[in-house]
């Protein structure tokens, strides 16, 4: 009935003021005191599931983009991350959120939703179940051709409100974290709640494997090799990785050119709710 109800609504656009978007492989966690982000967001899922952890206690909220890269290690993450700022609050239970997925050729979806449910079966705490609309639950058929019917969804950390969501703006250094992604990073905290700031890398990678050769594919090309559901994919997808890409190209040693000083790349939210980068030196 639950996920029925998400489906049924139309996705809203959600504007940068108030929002923290998070990438594949990243996740953000804060509470309803938070003065700069009111909500936590996510799209572009395909057969990745979009995952929302709140005790309702405390507010804390968690979300996360999860590709199956290491789903166990990844749920002991935000679980502890929530409880983190949960441990004073006497009362309140924790729920979770999965939405995301269809049924894909190759049935990654199916393969995630029970590597999700089991890493959660297996926490020490109770974990509550309240919205599952994954793989099957979110499918619609078109021509024989299976597509996610929810791609993207928000949680506003004040309200707790979930609904499928997407966003024009997603946030500073897009195709730098999405290389981060596509050279084989882990599940990554990007955002501090106490001091409000995004924080991106310090991000080390080897030089892109045949990165010239995958620049000179067609759209065709990169869409079938680079993508785990080529028909399903969002329009802008092959764009996104070509530019991805090309950071990739110009940066084969990240350490030298994006972050000489190994230090991360900080945003704090302007009065226009815009992300805004802070000079290292006032931290």
């Amino acid at each position: 009935e639950k996920a029925k109800l998400l489906r049924s609504q139309p996705a809203r656009t959600v504007e940068p003021k108030g929002l923290l978007y998070v990438q594949q492989r990243e996740f953000a966690v804060t509470t309803p005191k938070d003065g700069s982000v009111s909500i936590l967001g996510s799209d572009d899922a395909t057969t990745c599931h979009i995952v929302v952890l709140r005790h309702t206690g405390s507010g804390a909220t968690c979300l996360t983009h999860c590709d199956g890269s290491d789903t166990e290690a990844e749920v002991s993450l935000i679980m502890s991350s929530v409880k983190s700022f949960s441990d004073n609050t006497g009362c309140g239970r924790l729920e979770v959120h999965l939405v995301g997925g269809f049924n894909d050729d190759r049935q990654l979806s199916q393969k995630l939703t029970n590597q999700l449910l089991r890493a959660f079966d297996l926490q020490p705490d109770d974990v509550h179940l309240v919205t599952f609309c994954v793989t099957e639950l979110n499918d619609r058929e078109e021509k024989d051709v299976h597509f996610p019917i929810i791609y993207g969804i928000a949680v506003n950390v004040k309200t707790a409100e979930i609904f499928p969501a997407t966003f024009p703006e997603k946030g500073p250094d897009e195709n730098l974290r999405s290389a981060h992604v596509l050279t084989g990073a882990t599940l990554t905290n990007i955002y501090d709640p106490k001091t409000e700031q995004l924080h991106i890398g310090p991000y080390f990678w080897r030089p892109f494997p045949h990165v010239d050769f995958w620049l000179e594919q067609d759209d065709k090309q990169i869409l079938q090799n680079l993508s785990t559901s080529p028909l399903a994919e969002p329009p802008h997808f092959v764009s996104h990785i070509r530019s991805t890409l090309t950071l990739l190209k110009e940066h084969p040693f990240p350490s030298h050119s994006l972050f000489p000083e190994r230090k991360p790349r900080i945003y704090k939210k302007n009065e226009e709710g815009v992300w805004e980068q802070v000079c290292s030196d006032k931290i």
